[in-house]
């Protein structure tokens, strides 16, 4: 069975730091950009950041520049998202998910993106 398996949430205090894990099994992120994503309550899920495949480039919005870093290691068929700096707007259901290309992870309409994940909960409270 092909999936993706997020990993890593949890409670954090403003300014903390967590890292998540998207691991996959039943095939190889080699070839597979990877996206993730968040939906807090009551909002639509959005982009957060993404990695590409072909040459490793990576991808932010606006909102985590600076304070989240993807990165990938294809020997462990693993996507990390190491975020730094989080706010309590950070506070959100984080999914992971792939594709061919990063090109379209921030059209909230694109549906391009595979293999979704059930999510993790990242809580960000004092």
């Amino acid at each position: 069975q092909m999936q993706l398996v997020e990993s890593g949430g949890g409670l954090v205090q403003p300014g903390g730091s967590l890292r998540l894990s998207c691991a996959a099994s039943g095939f190889t992120l080699d070839y597979r950009a990877i996206g993730w994503f968040r939906q807090a309550p009551g909002k639509e899920r959005e982009g957060v950041s993404c990695i590409s495949s072909s040459d490793g480039s990576t991808h932010y919005a606006e909102s985590v520049k600076g304070r989240f870093t993807i990165s990938r290691d294809n020997a462990k068929n693993t996507v990390y998202l190491q975020m730094n700096s989080l706010k309590p707007a950070d506070t959100a259901v984080y999914y992971c998910a792939a594709d061919w290309t990063c090109g379209s992870y921030l059209d909230p309409y694109y549906q391009g993106f595979d293999y979704w994940g059930k999510g993790t909960l990242v809580t960000v409270s004092s």
